[in-house]
């Protein structure tokens, strides 16, 4: 073991020791009930040694001790009780902290918003928060109430066996501690087994995810079999790290028991030898012997329950990694409601962590009304230029301005209640077709759904579905089809009424029948809002009324397409090299 091993016993996140203040006392209360029936044990263990001293050498009936026993049997069915709502009080502390961390850590989440969270792993963050929170459970409602119980209930012990026969006070005195040391020595290589089997678990989450998200490519291009193969390796690495972790854990408590064991022996023996010589009597002498096995019980309920803590300490610590993640800058200002929404884009730069300029300088307005389509090569700043406009990361230089208030001023779920946004791939959530209509207006009522729908030129084939607005979509939306879903999600986006709709390359993945339906639902709602889409098809600009062509994050042409298909520039380009798909 390395100095930098024995310099530093492994620690957990203190931050986590203060969740306990969530609990309401719930969790103080189950510390308190166990410390009550441990003390309980005490009590027990002084009236049977009267019950047997009483009846074996004091010649007493049953009758004459039968007060002992019941006092007995009633702290029987006492100490079963308060361990039963010491327990309970314990589990319910661990809920209150688990959901109440993972509300934090969904809050963070979202506060850093997607652009953020894009380069953490799905499944990593997924297990995270299941596994990895889950994983607390143990330790709040088992090794923390151990952790007081042994200090309390082996103290008790002593209080009463000292004075009784000092002998065995320092033998106890001197075999208890053992057992934390031996605790702690077994957490520095504990520690590491835990970090890397969370490790472990993390990455294989990670690769389980993937290849179920790549199923198809892996079967089409023959290596579904490779995939199964690294999954295999990956559980089998997993595997051997979790017996590695068990092999120690059961090495220790062997250790452990070995102490125990040999300090009750050591107890046993000198009483024998001194209760044959006549130098102690029956009574103390039982009632220490009865008292010594309790005084290890909740040491060795630590060392069973320690692996709870190493594990809570692998969880903590990436649990805190993405709580302690930076939060972007965000706004507290509140846009006042307005019947329509003008942006303007003044100076505006922007290059992401390590790279070059992606928008440079942008001078570009967008009008209340009608809609505008983006075009421009890959890595021309158009899908930047929309993160931006939704207010999910601030500019490096230059502003945004949104009815002459500064967009970086304002509140994120302001500006978002007057925005909508249809991706690419627009998400629609395992569940009911009025369930993912509703996201946006949650108080909208059938009717509404319906208008909206109509408007998205969707209400045809979502009457058509079994259950119509009840009938449940799959995960994703993979039981419609591509363009069902985009003008489901179109239909979502409206019903929201939002001042500006923008649309990422929304139409790109549909036939030409679906594309014309959305795109005369987005003119005939470019009416009454600013419609920003970014696209590649040329039917798109045909049908804006505005046409914005981006080169190297600067505005490189901007007017209709009519007047832009007859000047030398980029838009006349497109249409040369695909004026058959111009109508």
């Amino acid at each position: 073991m390395g100095q930098d091993s024995a310099a530093k016993a492994p620690r957990i996140d203190p931050r986590l020791m203060r969740e306990g203040k969530r609990t309401r006392g719930a969790l103080k209360l189950s510390v308190v009930l166990g410390m009550v029936a441990g003390w309980l044990i005490i009590a027990q263990a002084v009236l049977l040694a009267h019950v047997v001293n009483g009846v074996i050498f004091a010649h007493q009936r049953l009758a004459d001790v039968s007060g002992f026993l019941a006092g007995l049997a009633g702290l029987f069915v006492l100490r079963a009780l308060l361990a039963w709502a010491a327990e309970l009080a314990a589990f319910r502390a661990s809920r209150e902290i688990r959901a109440a961390l993972r509300h934090d850590l969904l809050a963070h989440m979202f506060a850093r918003g997607p652009v953020e969270m894009a380069g953490d792993a799905s499944a990593d963050l997924a297990a995270t928060l299941t596994d990895g929170i889950e994983a607390l459970e143990p330790y709040f409602s088992r090794y923390v109430p151990q952790m007081a119980l042994c200090v309390a209930v082996p103290l008790a012990i002593l209080a009463l066996v000292v004075p009784l026969d000092w002998i065995s006070g320092v033998i106890l005195l001197v075999a208890g501690p053992l057992i934390p040391f031996f605790m702690v020595l077994v957490g520095y290589r504990a520690e590491a087994i835990n970090q890397r089997q969370w490790q472990k678990l993390l990455r294989m989450s990670t690769q389980f995810l993937d290849m179920l998200q790549g199923l198809t490519t892996l079967k089409l291009f023959g290596r579904a079999r490779d995939e199964v193969a690294l999954i295999a390796r990956l559980s089998d690495e997993y595997r051997r790290v979790t017996m590695e972790g068990l092999r120690v854990a059961f090495l220790t408590s062997a250790v452990l028991e070995f102490f125990a064991t040999l300090a009750i022996a050591l107890v046993a023996v000198q009483f024998g030898a001194r209760l044959i010589h006549g130098h102690i009597t029956f009574y103390p002498a039982f009632l220490v012997l009865l008292l010594a096995p309790e005084f290890f019980v909740p040491l060795r309920g630590l060392s069973l329950h320690y692996h709870a803590r190493m594990t809570a300490i692998a969880a903590a610590k990436r649990i805190y990694e993405l709580l302690d993640a930076p939060l972007p800058p965000r706004g507290a200002g509140v846009l006042a409601p307005v019947a329509r929404v003008e942006i303007a884009c003044e100076g505006v730069g922007f290059a992401y962590e390590g790279g070059p300029a992606v928008l440079d300088g942008l001078e570009v307005r967008f009008g209340a009304t009608g809609m505008t389509a983006i075009l421009g090569e890959s890595g021309a700043g158009k899908t930047t230029l929309i993160k931006l406009l939704l207010g999910f990361m601030p500019p490096r230089a230059g502003r945004i301005m949104v009815n002459g208030q500064d967009l970086a001023g304002i509140a994120p779920e302001s500006w978002w209640g007057w925005v909508a946004y249809v991706p690419q791939s627009p998400r629609l959530l395992h569940g009911a077709v009025a369930d993912n209509l509703r996201l946006g207006a949650p108080d909208a009522t059938d009717d509404a759904l319906w208008a909206a729908l109509k408007m998205a030129r969707a209400e045809a084939f979502v009457r058509a579905l079994p259950g119509g607005l009840a009938c449940a979509v799959g995960e994703g939306g993979s039981s419609l089809s591509g363009g069902q879903v985009q003008r489901i999600a179109l239909a979502r986006a409206y019903l929201k009424n939002p001042r500006v709709l923008v649309l990422d390359e929304a139409t790109n993945s549909l036939d030409g029948e679906s594309e014309a339906l959305v795109l005369d639902a987005l003119a005939e709602m470019a009416a009454s809002r600013a419609v920003i889409i970014v696209a590649h098809r040329l039917k798109v600009a045909e049908r804006a009324a505005r046409v914005l062509v981006l080169d190297q994050g600067r505005v490189a042409q901007d007017g209709t397409a009519a007047a832009l298909k007859d000047e030398p520039g980029m838009y006349r380009t497109l249409c040369q090299a695909y004026g058959e798909m111009v109508a």
